[in-house]
């Protein structure tokens, strides 16, 4: 449920309203910034960025069902092996965090857990993350 005032492209940043009150600003791409733009372009949507399309007279934003069948509509029009949900991106989005090498506390900041345990679970390891790890212990039995 994105509001318009969520977005704020001068700084790069969306406002996630998480659960329990755990909102927090985080990074957004320059595509999608220029994505959004275009968007807003042509639609004009207040309050609601992507607003329910039977709501133009009380305006409401998308329920999770209709962005739950969305994701489904996609996910059947794609050649994916496995079954994902939406729940899996925010996965992903971390493995891929921790595998460019952000910093696990900022992935924890970025997908709002009070635990690291939580942000470990997310960011499960990979074979690149293990590769990563085989390099320096390689060299350092060369060294023996």
């Amino acid at each position: 449920m994105l509001r318009v005032e969520d977005i704020d492209g001068a700084r790069g940043l969306i406002h996630v309203h998480g659960k329990g009150a755990k909102n927090r600003w985080v990074p957004m791409p320059a595509v999608l910034l220029t994505q959004l733009r275009g968007f807003w372009k042509t639609h004009r949507t207040r309050p609601w960025l992507f607003p329910h399309p039977g709501s133009l007279d009380r305006p409401r934003p998308l329920s999770r069902r209709a962005i739950h069948l969305a994701f489904a509509a996609a996910r059947g029009r794609s050649d994916l092996k496995k079954h994902p949900v939406i729940h899996t991106l925010r996965h992903c989005y971390g493995t891929q965090l921790l595998e460019a090498g952000v910093n696990p506390r900022l992935i924890q900041a970025n997908l709002g857990h009070t635990s690291a345990n939580t942000t470990a679970l997310y960011t499960h390891l990979t074979a690149p993350a293990l590769a990563t790890l085989r390099d320096p212990l390689n060299a350092l039995m060369r060294g023996l």
